[in-house]
């Protein structure tokens, strides 16, 4: 049966906000929780960048029953994969085995402000490789003595271990990163714009190269809003997402000045908009539907949030788990 995540999204609400949303959406209904994990946000004239690490360890502490995945992290360059394992671990135990540990390449905007080089794929692919490896290997118990052409380890070993096993679920758009994720990840995580192309691209190359039945956690964005003029005041802190050279960025200032060149009615023609609970099932249903998903995320952006949220639990997640 499929599971209904709400999207946490650090680049808009303070991480106080955000613990009361999983608060709420935990209430509401909602099975999972995905937060994301960004150094910076997408504009710097409203915005925010929390600590998802502490963030989700205080959700868990305020909760009893969601789970959490990290919608992703990037354990090349900031991180030591190693230190996201123990990061995992840890969320694990504080959340009595709740957590699911979300990982993807990245971008320039997270790593480019702290000094590290942002390579062009092919190489944080081939890191991504050994960092699975190193993750899994930690996470499973192994001391882990390592020594790849980006990573080493030395006898490490988490000795605050999970308290089951943490699965791994790989970010994807397209067949590199979805055959990466079916050989060595648990699962992987998809953005959706179109069902028929992410099954073709993403979903066909996971499954071929996976040994088992991998998960498949699909992400559709969407902004509740009566109008236009609604919908551009809910997109606001997210409307550099989708500003030319996103991945290359460093500075949010930037995306915002290229996103606000921009016509709005362009902007605003990449999100999907909707005002009612009938409108939020037909855009979600092909996701459960047609892709299959194991778990669907709400990634929704609205005026007010909370009664957002708790529309959703009451008169859309019945419907489509239906």
């Amino acid at each position: 049966m499929t599971k209904f995540a709400y999207f946490c999204g650090h680049e808009q609400w303070q991480p106080e906000e955000l613990v009361e949303h999983t608060v709420l959406a935990e209430k509401a209904g909602f099975d999972m929780a995905v937060i994301s994990e960004h150094f910076h946000p997408w504009v710097d004239d409203q915005s925010a960048a929390g600590f998802a690490f502490s963030t989700i360890g205080a959700m868990a502490a305020s909760t009893s029953s969601i789970t959490f995945t990290t919608g992703v992290t990037t354990p090349l360059f900031r991180y030591h994969p190693g230190v996201v394992a123990q990061a995992a671990a840890t969320l694990d135990r504080l959340s009595d085995g709740r957590f699911n540990l979300g990982v993807g390449t990245g971008e320039n905007i997270n790593e480019g402000p702290l000094g590290y080089d942002f390579p062009a794929y092919a190489e944080r692919n081939a890191r991504m490789r050994e960092s699975l490896e190193i993750m899994r290997r930690l996470l499973d118990g192994e001391k882990v003595t390592f020594d790849g052409e980006y990573y080493v380890t030395d006898r490490a070993k988490l000795y605050s271990p999970p308290v089951s096993r943490v699965p791994i679920y790989m970010a994807a758009g397209g067949p590199k990163s979805a055959t990466l994720a079916g050989e060595m990840a648990q699962g992987v995580i998809t953005s959706v714009k179109d069902p028929a192309d992410t099954k073709e691209r993403v979903i066909e190359p996971l499954r071929a190269a996976s040994s088992e039945e991998p998960t498949i956690l699909a992400t559709r964005w969407s902004i509740f809003a009566a109008d236009e003029d609604e919908a551009w005041e809910a997109l606001y802190s997210w409307r550099g997402l989708r500003a030319p050279g996103r991945l290359e960025a460093v500075d949010p200032q930037t995306l915002r000045e290229r996103a606000d060149e921009l016509p709005r009615e362009e902007v605003l023609g990449r999100y999907t908009l909707v005002n009612s609970a009938d409108e939020i099932v037909d855009v979600y249903r092909p996701l459960v539907e047609e892709l299959g998903a194991d778990i669907v995320t709400f990634q929704m952006a609205s005026l007010d949030q909370p009664a957002l949220i708790e529309m959703i639990g009451r008169d859309v997640i019945p419907r489509l788990r239906g």
